[in-house]
C-alpha cells in the first residue's frame, strides 16, 4: 500500500492500522521520522524500541526477522526501528517476508527511515502491492506548511497561535518539524497550557523560551561544514558550545542539508545547473534566495559519489550522538571537522 505525505499532515492514513511494515523515504529525513513516530504512538502495545542501522541488515539480512520474532527480556512487546540509506534494507526485507510466508511466525511491527531513498526503490517496490505493507515518500517542507503544522500541533497543545507565530516557530526550526514540536511542547509547558485550558500565545512568550534563530542557529555551522571553510569552522564550533547549541539538532540541520543536495543534485544530473531551474522548480528544491549562493558552492564540493559516503556517515553519527549525550558535543565537534575536510578536497 502507498500513502502521500499529505494523508500524515491530516493525521494517520486509514491504511496503516493493516500494516506491520512500514518504509518511508524522501529527501525530508524530518518529515519521515515524524510520520515513523506517529506510527509508534498509534500502536496498541509498542513496547520495547530495537533500533537497527541499515549497515547492520546489509552485512546480515537474517537479523531483522531475529530480532523482529524475539521477545524482550521480560517478555514485553517490541517494534523495530531502521534507519537506512537507500535500498540497505532490501534483502533483509525480502527474508523477512520470506520466512513469514513460510510459517516462521509473527513478526513485530517494524518501520524503517531510509534516506537518499525514493518511493521507486527496489525496497518501495517489493513493498507498495502488500497489504501489510506501507510505503510513503516525504518531500522537503515549504515554510508556510510548516507554518500550517504547528499551529495544528498548538491546538492539539491547548495553545492559540497567530499565523506570525506559528511561521517564527517553523522557521526557527529549521523546517523540521521534530524540533518545532519540542517548540510546541515547551510553550505549552512555559503557559501551562493544555487542552482543557487553552491559552493564546503571543510573539513575546516564545521569545521567552524559542530556540535560536536560524541567524545565530544552525545554519553557519551547517554552511562552513559544507562549504569545507575549515578557516570558519573553529569560530562556529566555538560558538556552538557558547550558545549550547543542541547537538542532535546541528546534527539533524546537516542531514537535511545533506539529503537537499542529493535532491538537488538528481533533480540536474551530471551536466545539469542551477540556473535552468525555474522559480517554482527552485523553491520545491529548497533553494531560497538567502542560501542560493552556498547551495552553489556546496553542490560543487558534493558530487553524487562523495553524498554517497556522507549520508551514511551522517545515520552512524546519530546513533552515536544518542547513546552517548555525555559526550555528544566532543563527538560531534571532531565529526564536523573531518567532514569539512573531506568536503574541502577536489
Amino acid at each position: 500500500m502507498k500513502a502521500t505525505q499529505k494523508d500524515f499532515a491530516r493525521g494517520l492514513p486509514n491504511s496503516a492500522g493493516q500494516a506491520s511494515i512500514f518504509f518511508f523515504c524522501g529527501p525530508d529525513e524530518a518529515g519521515a521520522s515524524a510520520a515513523a513516530n506517529k506510527i509508534v504512538e498509534a500502536l496498541p502495545d509498542a513496547g520495547e524500541r530495537i533500533e537497527l542501522s541499515g549497515a547492520d541488515l546489509r552485512r546480515d539480512p537474517a537479523l531483522l526477522g531475529d530480532e523482529a520474532r524475539s521477545s524482550s527480556l521480560f517478555g514485553d512487546t517490541r517494534h523495530i526501528w531502521v534507519r537506512a540509506a537507500g535500498d540497505e534494507a532490501h534483502d533483509a526485507l525480502k527474508a523477512l517476508i520470506e520466512t513469514s510466508e513460510a510459517g516462521a511466525g509473527d513478526a513485530a511491527p517494524i518501520l524503517i527511515v531510509a534516506t537518499a531513498a525514493t518511493d521507486k526503490s527496489r525496497t518501495a517496490k517489493l513493498l507498495e502491492k502488500r497489504r501489510d505493507a506501507l510505503v510513503a515518500m516525504f518531500y522537503p517542507p515549504d515554510l508556510m506548511s510548516v507554518a500550517v503544522t504547528v499551529r495544528a500541533m498548538a491546538d492539539a497543545a491547548g495553545l492559540r497561535l497567530g499565523g506570525d507565530l506559528a511561521e517564527r516557530i517553523a522557521r526557527g526550526s529549521g523546517l523540521d518539524v521534530r524540533l518545532a514540536q519540542s517548540e510546541v511542547d515547551k510553550l505549552a509547558l512555559y503557559m501551562d497550557a493544555g487542552p482543557q485550558s487553552p491559552k493564546t500565545a503571543a510573539v513575546e512568550d516564545y521569545a521567552e523560551i524559542g530556540a535560536a534563530t536560524e541567524e545565530d542557529g544552525f545554519g553557519p555551522v551547517v554552511n562552513a561544514v559544507m562549504g569545507g571553510e575549515l578557516a570558519k569552522l573553529t569560530g562556529e564550533i566555538r560558538r556552538m558550545k557558547e550558545l549550547g547549541l543542541n547537538p542532535v539538532g546541528l546534527l539533524l540541520a546537516l542531514e537535511r542539508r545533506a539529503a537537499q543536495l542529493a535532491n538537488i543534485s538528481a533533480k540536474l544530473g551530471p551536466r545539469g545547473s542551477i540556473d535552468n531551474l525555474g522559480r517554482g522548480e527552485k523553491a520545491q528544491l529548497g533553494i531560497f534566495w538567502k542560501e542560493e549562493r552556498e547551495i552553489r558552492q556546496q553542490l560543487s564540493n558534493w558530487q553524487a559519489r562523495k553524498l554517497d559516503r556522507l549520508i551514511p556517515r551522517l545515520i552512524a553519527l546519530h546513533r552515536s550522538l544518542l547513546s552517548n549525550s555525555q559526550a555528544a558535543e566532543l563527538l560531534l565537534a571532531q565529526d564536523l571537522t573531518e567532514i569539512a575536510r573531506f568536503a574541502a578536497r577536489r
